[in-house]
């Protein structure tokens, strides 16, 4: 092992790993239509296995959380420990025997694992940025919405080829990320390792008011964000169902409309060098909710390049204000609890989305799919309400 000491190269490598790890995020959803096919599952199915990953990832982040992992032991050996499992836990889903529960199963330790790779990579990243974090932590996420819609690229240029390879390929990025990360990044020049459990760091967190604010701020982003991505591909199928003179591949659009956040996110981070984090994020969430509550008008249009240019916008401000949370949360706390906190308000965001996306999961049974996505509004308006009260640092 060897350790690199020049800041930027670190972040290179952070931003790589990341990439490569998140992949395993939503490679079910890639292949969901072969999934389906393959084990004789109901539609219902992209729903169930798209909440068990973010549950999953609740349950890894309290727990790490709760035992203080991150602040406690080596982030790079985390990162390394838990990007392994994962990807085995991902290489489950190619099994014959699988059924529903076990998908179910399978996903559910995927998310967990996964709780020691994205909110440990940005606990690294803030070791090593004590300034500019808010700019170093929008390379991270857009790592994250590059790795989660990697999957849609990959069943779009191997269409002719087995859906076990993305499955395949997702599961070996992983590994090699983690192996990467481990042998080249060692602790950073800002972290303050916690030598015991603290039970009250999260208590103590959040009698600040600042880091209250910019938390419950995160929280309303999350109730939009992964419902909006895991929705994607089938709004883009019932838009192609009900136009049936539109035509396109619904894999390499649904690539599109997930990744293009990521340079929105490095927008946002520039940005937020100049104008601050709370004041970019909250312009982000105000747009990002007035596309959920105009996404009746569009999605009623016979009109591909309306609906195109929408999506496409819609997948760059719901992600866009996602770093500059995370780095208010991170700049608002103990520097000896400050992985703990950032994976706690993660855990916490990620429940959001696993009720927002099973409430859409439910309503698509009563309701015409265009009006869907009003629902998804409730988060960004609580989101922006509590940034309004917010100081901007």
């Amino acid at each position: 092992m060897f350790s690199i000491q020049n800041r930027t190269l670190v972040l290179i490598i952070i931003v790589l790993a990341q990439f490569c790890c998140t992949s395993l995020w939503f490679a079910s959803n890639g292949v969901m239509p072969e999934l389906i096919d393959e084990f004789q599952l109901e539609e219902s199915a992209l729903g169930h296995l798209t909440a068990s990953v973010q549950l999953g990832f609740i349950t890894g982040t309290l727990l790490f959380a709760f035992l203080a992992i991150v602040d406690r032991f080596s982030p790079s050996k985390v990162f390394l420990v838990s990007a392994f499992f994962g990807a085995l836990c991902n290489l489950g889903v190619l099994l014959e025997a699988n059924t529903l529960i076990s998908l179910v199963v399978l996903r559910f330790f995927t998310g967990f694992f996964l709780a020691g790779i994205y909110p440990v990579g940005m606990k690294i990243a803030a070791d090593y940025y004590e300034k500019g974090l808010g700019k170093s932590l929008a390379f991270l996420v857009g790592a994250l919405v590059l790795g989660t819609a990697l999957p849609h690229a990959i069943k779009e240029v191997s269409i002719a080829a087995s859906w076990k390879q993305v499955i395949w390929l997702t599961s070996s990025m992983a590994a090699l990320g983690g192996m990467i990360l481990f042998l080249t990044v060692a602790d950073g020049p800002y972290r303050k390792p916690s030598i015991k459990i603290n039970p009250s760091a999260i208590k103590s967190s959040f009698k600040n008011r600042t880091f209250k604010k910019a938390a419950i701020g995160y929280f309303g982003h999350m109730w939009e964000l992964y419902a909006f991505w895991a929705f994607v591909p089938w709004i883009l199928s019932n838009h192609l169902a009900q136009f049936e003179t539109t035509h396109y591949q619904v894999p390499a659009l649904s690539f599109g409309i997930i990744g293009i956040g990521s340079i929105s996110c490095v927008l946002a981070g520039l940005l937020s060098q100049k104008y601050g984090n709370q004041k970019v994020a909250r312009t982000a969430l105000f747009f990002s909710c007035l596309c959920c509550l105009i996404s009746p008008i569009i999605l009623l249009q016979n009109s591909t390049e309306l609906l195109l240019i929408f999506l496409f916008f819609w997948g760059m401000v719901v992600i866009a204000d996602s770093p500059l949370f995370s780095a208010l949360v991170a700049q608002n706390t103990k520097p000896e609890t400050k992985g703990t906190a950032l994976t706690f308000v993660t855990a916490i965001g990620f429940a959001f989305s696993i009720i927002s996306i099973q409430l859409l999961n439910l309503l698509k049974e009563h309701l015409s799919y265009h009006y869907l996505f009003m629902f998804l509004a409730l988060g960004p308006i609580i989101g922006i309400w509590s940034s309004i009260k917010t100081k901007s640092p």
